[in-house]
């Protein structure tokens, strides 16, 4: 009889780099209105930053040069803000202008863009700071392509700052995943930072689906993972959350 090991806690010196990151910029953003009546929720500003470059910076940090942004909702704004901020990564859009494609969808559409098997999937609505180790970083080193479709950065809810809701998943100690039951309370929370591998993809159909869809798959076949996040995160997903980020981190 043999047994899945658990996810190792020293890091794989001799791990690839993450070579490409997606970052999901296509919503609509209700949420977030008004803010988001004359521009996309990823240029809505925390301490003087747009939300998408506090994204674009950790990706920088964590050595990412290519970079692919969806677009649909006032697309126009964010391709010139990419233009403008970004002309030191390797920026490739994939244009949902003709219709907006979900989580899951969008990325299935932007893979052809995506010259790696094993990449990263970033919200551009939630801002996270790192702990004692880069968190993209943690996520490369416990990836194991042999057992895992997807690996998801997690953060304890009693850790998820301005998030309402009931926590997302529980998690197993060798890091396997299951959702959260309905009018139950799990642990931990999506931070919105993922590693996938294009097998998640496998069999889908086209047009819009959200991400539950795959991770259910994964799930079922036992190849959905978690890491619990060591620093600070936040759910920016509404006026209020912005200065509450400010306020804990102290950049008001």
């Amino acid at each position: 009889m043999s047994y899945a090991k658990p996810l190792s806690l020293r890091p794989n010196p001799v791990r690839p780099p993450i070579g490409t990151a997606m970052v999901l910029a296509a919503g609509l953003g209700k949420r977030m209105r008004p803010l988001t009546a004359t521009r996309p929720k990823p240029l809505v500003e925390v301490a003087g930053k747009a939300l998408l470059d506090h994204v674009l910076d950790r990706l920088r940090t964590a050595g990412i040069g290519r970079v692919v942004v969806n677009v649909h909702y006032l697309a126009d704004a964010l391709e010139a803000h990419l233009r403008h901020k970004a002309s030191d990564l390797d920026i490739r859009i994939s244009d949902e202008r003709g219709l907006l494609l979900e989580t899951g969808g969008g990325v299935s559409k932007a893979l052809p863009l995506i010259p790696e098997d094993r990449f990263l999937i970033a919200n551009s609505d939630n801002l996270w700071i790192d702990g004692p180790v880069d968190a993209i970083h943690l996520l490369a080193d416990r990836w194991d392509d042999d057992r895992m479709d997807a690996l998801l950065l997690l953060v304890p809810l009693a850790r998820a700052n301005c998030h309402s809701g009931m926590g997302d998943f529980h998690m197993d100690p060798l890091g396997r995943i299951t959702r959260r039951q309905p009018a139950k309370v799990a642990p931990f929370v999506y931070t919105g930072v993922q590693i996938v591998s294009k097998r998640l993809f496998t069999d889908v159909s086209e047009g819009p689906f959200g991400f539950m869809l795959l991770w259910e798959r994964a799930i079922a076949a036992g190849r959905a993972f978690g890491i619990a996040h060591q620093g600070l995160w936040f759910d920016v997903g509404t006026p209020p959350a912005i200065g509450k980020t400010e306020a804990v981190l102290g950049w008001n």
